[in-house]
């Protein structure tokens, strides 16, 4: 027998052994985000391995017709794959064939874009025995026959929530009858929560707020009381964030549920907490009892959070052999750039190491387990360069363990954000309300600017979460993270900016495979059999959060729509090309007075940062590169909302005709001097 095979079959043993053996019975299924309750991103399949996968090739394609960002991997089950798109639209293929065999459209209307941070995405969806479970950006929890599409109920999970601007883009779980989904809106002043459902009927369980609020209303439970005592000030009219905007995973064995809790609104915690606290459960991994939602225990990441350092990122459950004695893990590589290892059972750090260079603390106390804020970090009116910035060394993209390896495999990025407070802070509805300065290149912002850029770089990690060491990387281009898939077959598998999907020797990190996709692939990819034959699959498309930020190329205009793409060996479909690029239109001469850059970066903060991007470069449009027609709409677009079909709505709520003429001018000011008068 080959010494892979062996190998796999080695690893199997050991995971039969654990809490997750049900799982592993059916490797052929990719039945739920990360495949396995332990969203380990791992798959025991083989056939694709380190010596076939020269021979992968495109079996089937499909045109997503979509622009937006694709975060969601497919789920299979019996032969159909599902997917979800931006705005929430599920199809059922064929996954032998890639024939639709039905589609779902929630209608969600096209206004929530506005109060959407980072894009209208979707990051998954749940199945659970004939029924298949998503969760729509405006708050309802669906629930499909996933033989036919049709809806079988329907959810408002934002029931009693009127007074926040909430949406969702992560994807529900689904575990012994229950559905698990949190929200999203921290950056826009919301207060998190996350709460379950009856799978069956839809009916609400309950609900676990993740920040305390009036105190004069009286606390949900004790959990909420503790909290309060870490918090100052007025903080619930600011509504605190907190939100669990990704991130639950669950341990069928200890009965226990983990969530990763988000940032703090306003990011700034002299606003929203002025004589300072620790915030709780702010930037915390929180574990409830999965059957009433009652807190066990929790471990906060950054204490007195205000660098936008959430905790959502993937959480990874594993049995391990650390010290001598096998230990209940779970793993997490948030933004501050630390990867954790917890006990799961206890909430107990057990190692917290460095990913990246990183000035916000000096470290964690190996005794108490806590991250001292650096002094300096505490930033004023003044900028100063803190490091992770608030793209954070590791976002949403889900990270992959193998028990064959031992490793976890990650993308990783080290940068830097310049921090300021704003002047003033006023909460505006349904618009960013980070309460920090998130635009401008004059004076030391911009020295500083400058400085972070030097400083960007990227890479996958294979790293060890026992030793807390990396074992080898490859170097990327700053500021396309992509998720990653493992395979028992000595694979690991992710997307490139290079619009490349790859493959690499899970032991080595030698590159053994590559194909052009003609988009950056954000997504992890998955993998599935249908009739004995391996399929590896993936979501390719460039959008959401890290699209938001200035790019290290600069000048590319937005990627075309996006594909889902399916693998086999001996596959011999092709791409057809996408359509060609327009030239990007020279941006006019501009100039304005010093004290109209300050109002105009001031409203561009906080109207229009989120979605176009920190330095007016990237985002859902690149309005650097506004065409003619644009340009004379350019009112009725931002005041009348005429392009609301695509997302864009109106601000006449919040804006004046006076402040669109500022803002025009703003940001043509801002491509002027990126390119000059070309």
């Amino acid at each position: 027998m080959p010494r892979l095979i062996l190998r796999t079959l080695a690893a199997v043993a050991l995971l039969a052994t654990s809490s997750q053996a049900a799982e592993v019975a059916d490797a052929g299924n990719w039945p739920a985000v990360g495949r396995t309750l332990n969203e380990q991103f791992f798959s025991p399949l083989d056939r694709i391995n380190a010596d076939t996968v020269k021979q992968l090739g495109l079996a089937w394609y499909q045109d997503l017709n979509t622009p937006r960002g694709l975060e969601a991997q497919p789920l299979v089950v019996d032969g159909v794959m599902y997917n979800i798109l931006p705005y929430n639209t599920v199809t059922a293929y064929d996954a032998k064939t890639g024939k639709t065999l039905w589609s779902f459209d929630p209608n969600v209307p096209r206004d929530i874009a506005r109060i959407t941070c980072c894009d209208v995405v979707a990051r998954g969806i749940a199945l659970w025995k004939d029924k298949l479970v998503l969760a729509t950006l405006d708050g309802r929890l669906i629930a499909l026959d996933r033989k036919s599409g049709a809806q079988l109920w329907s959810t408002n999970t934002f029931e009693g929530e009127t007074d926040w601007p909430y949406t969702i883009t992560g994807a529900p779980r689904v575990f012994d009858g229950r559905v698990l989904i949190g929200n999203a809106g921290a950056d826009l002043g919301a207060r998190g929560f996350v709460a379950a459902f009856d799978v069956e009927t839809g009916k609400k369980l309950w609900r676990f707020y993740t920040v305390p609020g009036n105190p004069k209303k009286g606390f949900e439970n004790k959990a909420m009381e503790m909290a309060a005592k870490t918090w100052t000030g007025e903080w619930w009219k600011f509504g605190g964030g907190g939100t669990v905007w990704d991130a639950i995973t669950y341990d069928p064995e200890l009965k226990l549920v983990y969530i990763g809790v988000g940032n703090g609104s306003p990011w700034t915690r002299t606003f929203r907490s002025p004589k300072g606290g620790d915030n709780l459960f702010l930037t915390s991994i929180v574990a409830l009892k999965a059957e009433t939602g009652e807190y066990v225990w929790h471990y906060q990441q950054t204490p007195g959070e205000e660098f936008d350092y959430t905790a959502t990122q993937p959480i990874v459950l594993a049995d391990l052999t650390i010290g001598g004695r096998l230990r209940k893990v779970l793993m997490q590589a948030p933004k501050n750039g630390f990867f954790y290892v917890l006990d799961r059972a206890t909430g107990e750090l057990i190692s917290g190491e460095k990913l990246v260079n990183l000035n916000w603390t000096k470290g964690i106390d190996p005794k108490t387990g806590r991250a001292e804020v650096a002094p300096a970090a505490r930033y004023k009116a003044k900028s100063v360069l803190i490091s992770p910035g608030f793209i954070g060394a590791h976002n949403w993209h889900p990270m992959a363990f193998s028990p064959i390896t031992g490793l976890v495999y990650l993308s990783v990025t080290e940068n830097a954000g310049v921090y300021s407070t704003q002047k003033t802070f006023k909460m505006v509805p349904r618009v960013n309300n980070t309460g920090i300065v998130m635009s401008g290149s004059a004076g030391d912002r911009l020295k500083l600017q400058t400085e972070a850029a030097s400083r960007a770089k990227a890479w996958l990690s294979a790293w060890d979460p026992v030793t807390q060491t990396e074992r080898w990387r490859v170097d990327r281009a700053p500021n396309a993270s992509s998720g990653v898939l493992a395979t028992a077959g000595n694979l690991v598998f992710q997307g490139t900016p290079d619009r490349t999907l790859a493959a690499y020797r899970a032991d080595t990190g030698e590159k053994v495979w590559e194909t052009d996709v003609q988009q950056i692939p954000m997504a992890a990819a998955m993998t599935y059999t249908v009739d004995g034959e391996q399929y590896i699959a993936i979501n390719a498309g460039y959008g959401g959060g890290l699209a938001h930020i200035e790019m290290s190329s600069g000048r590319g205009p937005a990627l075309s729509t996006g594909r889902l793409l399916v693998f086999k060996l001996g596959g011999t479909a092709s791409l057809p090309p996408m359509p060609k690029e327009l030239p990007l239109a020279a941006p006019p001469r501009i100039s304005m007075t010093d004290a109209d850059v300050v109002k105009g970066q001031a409203l561009y903060d906080r109207v229009c940062a989120s979605c176009h991007g920190t330095q007016v470069r990237g985002g859902v449009k690149d309005l650097r590169f506004m065409n003619l027609e644009t340009r004379k709409q350019f009112k009725d677009v931002v005041l009348a909302g005429t392009r609301k079909d695509l997302g864009m709505v109106g601000f006449a709520d919040v804006l004046k005709p006076a402040d669109v003429d500022l803002l025009y001018r703003y940001v043509s000011l801002r491509a002027y001097e990126d390119y000059g008068d070309k």
